[in-house]
């Protein structure tokens, strides 16, 4: 070996190097086999378009699954997966440089890249993957969080990946011992191997350990390869896959449109009864989980102690897929039918799917952008429309909406009793209405929100924004019937709304129920319902802007901000409300410790606000719990879901403390009219 310039012998001490070729087609064969297979299972799924806008999926694929940018917001999990599989990139890499220059003869092993990337670099990066599966093995048998799966199959695949990287060390060790390798420092872990054994081990000794460890390294390496695809570890194919393939559009509109009448025509179940039912991008949801435990981590519902999982729900039926293809999806045979999945496992009983506030947290949670949550929906669907199996309070929600246009059976208001006093017209009385505000029916039917409307309808006059109502000719988006399962009866509500605003030539809306605004954004343009749609906080706050409202007294008052779930993490509006509460107070709301994406649902979405859930068992109480760690004097809401649930929470959690909610038109609209708190 020459001293002048920095090398090594390629594969040294290696004969019959071929064979390792014969190993990795061996070794691709047979995870070809077990890929093959896995789409095979998708293809039976129903189809969905997923590869429109090219750009913007590779964007999605560069920032979450090269850059992990999801995975990283957990710092334990962060540090030893970057580790990993970062650690593995550049090993591929560095293998590639070895097989490049041994089988081509291109001379690249050598210089300044030879010592900074193919030494130096590599060997660091092969000891951080030491060093992650030494972590990633204390957090499964020393630290046990509840939300992992623990299998074998994991601790398998730690083990293999800790062989891996040992025998590649111990073969790099060898081989600068035996060769007296004056460069071999600059690979610092192999160089202290080396140090290791040079004086215990004859040179031969350490041939023939050399020769025998790299073939048992090879062996490794192949058969992890083929393994692999057999594993829960094909997530590194299906997760990038996954992610290329994700929703683009924001988490609201991501529940699918049904066809009634194709279904009336196939004889198909409404919702989603079997396996057979699921489009082929649920099918790949299904085997790109890791089994992070992250989703079900961050339910709210679970958190409370309730039966709901949805990472449970996603591996019981990637189970029920893999167990008996046949029997999940049917062989087309009347006489073999699919297997229902709705009860079919503890984690799809009915009574865990009724439990689902539809928050989206854990769609946001998932590092491989899983939708959970919109295969709840669709077998609440089938046992909403086809089964009428359903919670008896949500029946009377779906009822009352059927015959009264709004969810809430009990109340005696009407649509217009909230504007007395008020000078709001109505669409229907005025020719020059720039803007329709949808008052909703949390506002206009319940007596609490009713002072929100009022007081956003009086910010409204006060900026000179020509503004109307529909009044009586209001009714409710949909939206509950659509989360409880009852799509039929949302597709008539959306189509008899939007040929009233269309009648009306309505262009603008501003709400402030976060459910109408996500329905009318994300929901109604699939029903020729297209407006340009604000929630009232971010209408407000751009009039502040514009200096067409000019709040004039502070609330000296220590103020926290609850995010409404469809207002925050399914639309990605959180600067809006903030803003109002800092226009308002003069001071920026403090934040709880769930907050913004990560942010706890108050427990009323879904339909969930029409059911009396156990009282050790209420998501609200949880939220209620957090806004009293602030020491907050006042939570800022809104949405009217919200006010509601929070007040309940917030009344039997705080004991003697004085704490108040208010929705953040209320605020501005104090500050602004400059009336005292």
């Amino acid at each position: 070996m020459s001293n002048s310039e920095a090398t090594r012998e390629v594969l040294w001490n290696i004969s019959y190097s071929w064979v390792m070729y014969l190993m990795l087609a061996a070794s691709v064969l047979v995870a070809g086999i077990g890929v093959y297979k896995r789409v095979e299972l998708w293809r039976r799924g129903l189809p969905a378009g997923r590869f429109d806008q090219p750009l913007e999926r590779i964007r999605m694929l560069l920032k979450h699954a090269l850059g992990q940018r999801r995975t990283v917001r957990e710092s334990y999990a962060a540090v030893f997966h970057t580790f990993i599989y970062t650690g593995f990139i550049i090993l591929t890499a560095a293998t590639t440089v070895v097989m490049i220059h041994h089988d081509f003869g291109i001379e690249i092993m050598k210089g300044a890249f030879y010592l900074y990337f193919q030494s130096f670099i590599v060997d660091v990066f092969g000891l951080m993957v030491l060093l992650g599966v030494g972590i990633a093995a204390i957090r499964r048998l020393v630290i046990k969080p509840r939300k992992l799966v623990y299998t074998d199959e994991a601790l398998l695949i730690l083990g293999a990946i800790f062989l891996i990287a040992l025998t590649g060390f111990l073969v790099e060790g060898w081989r600068i011992a035996a060769t007296n390798d004056p460069w071999g420092a600059w690979s610092p872990f192999g160089y202290l191997i080396a140090r290791g054994f040079d004086s215990i081990m004859s040179e031969s000794a350490m041939r023939t350990a050399h020769l025998l460890t790299w073939w048992l390294h090879a062996v490794l390496v192949f058969g992890f390869i083929a393994w692999a695809p057999y594993t829960k570890m094909i997530h590194v194919l299906t997760g990038p896959l996954n992610i290329y393939t994700a929703r683009l559009s924001p988490s609201g509109g991501s529940l699918k449109v049904m066809d009634f009448d194709k279904a009336a025509e196939s004889g198909d179940p409404l919702g989603v009864k079997t396996l057979a039912g699921f489009t082929w991008k649920d099918l790949v949801d299904f085997d790109s989980c890791t089994e992070c435990g992250r989703c079900t981590s961050v339910c709210p519902a679970n958190t409370v102690g309730k039966s709901l999982s949805p990472r449970d729900i996603i591996l019981d039926l990637r189970n029920l897929m893999h167990a008996d293809p046949i029997k999940a999806f049917g062989n087309g045979q009347p006489e073999h039918p699919p297997l229902p999945i709705i009860g079919a496992v503890a984690a799809t009983a009915p009574e865990s799917l009724w439990e689902c506030t539809t928050c989206g947290a854990c769609m946001e949670a998932c590092p491989v952008f899983i939708e959970q949550m919109p295969k709840i929906v669709d077998m609440r669907r089938f046992l909403v429309m086809e089964e009428a199996d359903f919670p008896d309070t949500m029946g009377e929600a779906l009822t009352s909406l059927e015959s009264r246009g709004h969810p809430f059976r009990g109340t005696q208001s009407s649509r217009i009793d909230w504007t007395d006093g008020l000078n709001v017209r109505t669409m229907a009385d005025t020719q020059d209405a720039e803007v329709l505000f949808w008052v909703g029916c949390g506002g206009a039917l319940l007596e609490r929100n009713q002072s929100v409307v009022r007081a956003t309808a009086q910010l409204l006059e006060k900026a000179g924004v020509k503004f109307a109502i529909l009044g009586r000719e209001e009714k409710c988006t949909g939206d509950p019937a659509r989360r409880i399962g009852n799509e039929f009866l949302f597709e008539m509500m959306a189509k008899e709304n939007v040929e009233t605003l269309n009648g009306y030539k309505v262009k603008k809306i501003v709400t402030s129920c976060p459910h109408c605004f996500n329905t009318f954004a994300n929901e109604y343009p699939q029903f020729g319902g297209k407006y340009e749609v604000f929630h009232h906080s971010e209408f407000l706050a751009a009039l502040v802007s514009e200096g067409r409202l000019k709040p004039v007294a502070e609330i000296d008052k220590k103020i926290t901000f609850h995010d409404p779930c469809y207002l925050g993490r399914h639309n990605g509006v959180f600067d809006a409300p903030r803003q109002l509460v800092q226009i308002s107070t003069k001071t920026a709301p403090v934040e709880m410790k769930q907050s913004r994406e990560n942010g706890f649902c108050c427990g009323g979405g879904g339909g969930m606000s029409f059911v009396d859930e156990p009282k050790d068992k209420r998501v609200n109480q949880e939220r209620a719990r957090q806004v009293l760690e602030t020491d907050a004097e006042i939570l800022a809401v809104g949405c009217p879901f919200c006010m509601t649930m929070m007040e309940d929470g917030i009344n039997a959690k705080r004991g003697d403390r004085e704490l108040k909610v208010m929705d953040v038109s209320e605020l501005l609209w104090q500050s602004v009219s400059n009336q005292k708190s």
